[in-house]
C-alpha cells in the first residue's frame, strides 16, 4: 500500500512545493513542504540509483549510491554558496559527514545487527576508509590552526583554501583509481551472499538511467525552493545556522542514503551499506567540500576552507568512533547503537550553540 502511494505523494508534494514557492506562500509552510518533498525526491533518487547500481556491480554500485545520494546535499550547498551563506554551507558539510558516519552507518549496523548476530565486510576496505577519513580531518584542521595562529591575510587564506581543495580532489581521484581499477579485486566484499546489489530491479537499465536524471533535476528544483526559505525559518525559530546546516539540512539531504543503506544492511549486505555511508562521507569531505570552494570563485564572495573549532571537533569525534567500530571489518547492533548515541550527543551540543 505504501509503495503504491509513494509516487502519487511524490508528485503531489513536488507540485505543492512549486506552487508554494512561486506563489510566495507563508515561508514556514514553504520550508516544511519543501523539506517533505526533498525526502520523497531523495527516496526516488535512491530507488533509481539502486536500480542502476544493480547493473553496475557492487563497487561501482556503492559509488553511484553515494554520489547520487549526495546530489541533494551538493545542489542545496551550491544554492547556499550563491546566497553567501557560507557558515550554513560549512555546517551542512559537517552535518553530512557526521550524519553519514554516525546516523546512517549507526542505523544500518543497528537494523542489520538486530536481524543478524554479526555482519562482516572487507577488512582492507575498512582500513583504507579509516585512513582517508583521517586525511579529511587533517586537511580541515591544518588551515584552521595556521590561519588563526599566524593571522594570514584574506588573499593568503583563499590561496591556501584553493590549494588544499585541489589536493583533496587529487586524493579523491586517486582513491577512485585505486578502488575501481588497480585494487578493485582486493576491495571486493567477498562475504556478500550474492552478487546482486539488492533485489531484482523494478526498471530496465535505460529506464533506470532516465529516472536517475529526472530525480536529479527534481532535486535541483526542490533544493532551490528549500534554500529560499531556510534562512527566514532559522531566524524565526531562533535556530543557529550551525544547527540548521549540521542537522536539519543534512538529515533532509541524507534521506536517500538512510533508506538505501538500512535496507541493504537488513538484507545482510552490510558491505554495501558501509560503502554508501562511509563512502558518502569521504565523498563529501574529499570532493564536495573542495568543489564548493571552487564554485564560490564564480560568485562575488568566495568561501574559504576554514571550519570552526566546534565543526572540526565534531568531525574528528565522528571519525574516531567510526574508525574504532569499523576497522575490524565487522559490526553488531551494539556498535550501531554506540554510533547513534554519539550522534545524539553532538546534536544536543549543536542545538545549544
Amino acid at each position: 500500500m505504501l509503495k503504491k502511494l509513494f509516487f502519487p505523494v511524490l508528485g503531489a508534494t513536488f507540485i505543492l512545493s512549486a506552487i508554494a514557492h512561486y506563489a510566495n506562500w507563508n515561508t514556514t509552510f514553504q520550508f516544511v513542504i519543501a523539506a517533505i518533498c526533498v525526502i520523497f525526491v531523495a527516496g526516488f533518487l535512491g530507488q533509481a540509483t539502486e536500480s542502476v547500481a544493480h547493473y553496475a556491480g557492487q563497487r561501482l554500485g556503492g559509488f553511484l549510491n553515494a554520489t547520487f545520494g549526495n546530489a541533494a546535499e551538493l545542489i542545496i550547498a551550491i544554492f547556499l554558496v550563491k546566497e553567501g551563506l557560507f557558515d550554513m554551507v560549512k555546517a551542512s558539510i559537517t552535518g553530512s559527514i557526521i550524519g553519514n558516519l554516525l546516523l546512517v552507518l549507526g542505523a544500518s549496523a543497528l537494523a542489520g545487527g538486530i536481524k543478524f548476530k554479526e555482519q562482516r565486510f572487507n577488512v582492507h576496505l575498512a582500513g583504507q576508509n579509516a585512513t582517508l577519513m583521517l586525511l579529511a580531518v587533517v586537511a580541515l584542521f591544518i588551515p584552521a590552526v595556521f590561519v588563526k595562529s599566524e593571522h594570514l591575510s584574506d588573499h593568503d587564506t583563499m590561496t591556501l583554501s584553493v590549494t588544499i581543495a585541489g589536493v583533496l580532489i587529487v586524493a579523491y581521484v586517486g582513491w577512485l583509481i585505486y578502488s575501481m581499477i588497480t585494487h578493485k579485486s582486493m576491495l571486493e566484499d567477498h562475504a556478500e551472499t550474492s552478487s546482486g546489489h539488492g533485489e531484482e530491479p523494478k526498471w530496465s537499465k535505460k529506464l533506470s538511467i532516465l529516472f536517475l536524471v529526472v530525480a536529479t533535476v527534481m532535486v535541483a528544483f526542490v533544493s532551490e525552493w528549500l534554500v529560499g526559505s531556510v534562512e527566514v525559518v532559522s531566524e524565526k525559530f531562533g535556530f543557529s545556522e550551525l544547527f540548521v546546516g549540521a542537522f536539519i539540512v543534512a538529515i533532509i539531504g541524507n534521506a536517500a542514503e538512510h533508506s538505501a543503506a538500512i535496507m541493504l544492511a537488513m538484507k545482510n549486505k552490510i558491505g554495501a551499506a558501509v560503502e554508501i555511508a562511509v563512502g558518502s562521507s569521504l565523498q563529501i569531505a574529499l570532493f564536495v567540500a573542495p568543489v564548493l570552494i571552487f564554485v564560490s570563485l564564480l560568485f562575488d564572495h568566495h568561501m574559504n576552507i576554514l571550519f570552526s573549532t566546534i565543526e572540526i571537533a565534531a568531525i574528528a569525534a565522528a571519525v574516531l568512533i567510526t574508525s574504532s567500530v569499523s576497522r575490524d571489518g565487522q559490526t553488531t547492533w551494539y556498535e550501531g547503537k554506540l554510533l547513534l548515541l554519539v550522534y545524539i550527543v553532538l546534536g544536543v551540543a549543536f542545538f545549544f550553540v
